[in-house]
């Protein structure tokens, strides 16, 4: 079964990852209150609706409760921002990424208790759209001739594997280019996580339950790693 989103705002960072998301496969509801955007989008998503999203009722309407994660991407009015993110909590919609566009936005939306905030620098649609299809995947950075650098949680069936027993290279063609590595270390009398970069991986590196993996190959590759190791 496809996934399923909602991106509410079509500037060109909500366009950007609703075309991403329909490109990979995924069943994305566009949504926003300027037709024109609509017209723009229609022929490359599942659906699009020109709709005023702090209707909670017109939302309801278009099943946004049924989607694996909504993107609120209104760029312009915030208050409109926070409404909306606010009906999908009620609705309650299984993920919400909302962006702010300063630290005073992010601590709004923190405070109405969203856990997944874009910040400005996050200006790469597709960037976004890849963390969304694959929930496991913390950061990505794409890179020339279809290669890319990904930032994964580990999956839990290599979890207490060596890197030789993976095998990453030989298996599925990719390198693992470094380890982060959460610790419990003693700061001001208090123990604390700290999370250090562990080096090249010896390939007797054991890999721990709360590291994460750097991984460079080629997008297919990756994607076929994260499949076949969930």
């Amino acid at each position: 079964m496809n996934n399923r989103f909602a991106v509410i705002g079509l500037g060109q960072f909500g366009m950007s990852i609703a075309l991403t998301l329909a490109d990979r496969g995924a069943e994305v509801i566009a949504i926003d209150n300027d037709i024109d955007k609509i017209e723009q989008i229609k022929e490359d998503v599942a659906l699009a609706v020109a709709l005023d999203s702090t209707d909670a009722k017109a939302l309801k309407a278009q099943n946004v409760q049924e989607v694996d994660a909504a993107v609120v991407a209104i760029g312009e009015d915030f208050e409109s921002l926070m409404l909306t993110a606010v009906i999908l909590q009620e609705l309650e919609v299984k993920r919400i990424i909302a962006r702010a566009a300063n630290k005073q936005q992010r601590t709004i939306l923190e405070k109405l208790g969203i856990k997944e905030i874009l910040s400005p620098e996050d200006t790469v649609g597709r960037s976004v759209a890849e963390t969304l299809l694959q929930p496991s995947m913390r950061s990505f950075l794409a890179l020339p001739d279809e290669y890319e650098i990904v930032e994964i949680d580990t999956p839990k069936r290599i979890i207490n594997q060596t890197v030789a027993d993976i095998g990453l290279r030989q298996a599925y063609d990719l390198n693992l280019i470094t380890v982060k590595r959460t610790f419990t270390e003693v700061q001001e009398g208090k123990p604390t996580e700290i999370t250090h970069i562990i080096g090249v991986p010896r390939p007797d590196t054991v890999l721990q339950n709360t590291d994460k993996m750097i991984i460079l190959g080629k997008t297919q590759d990756i994607k076929r790693f994260i499949e076949c190791s969930q």
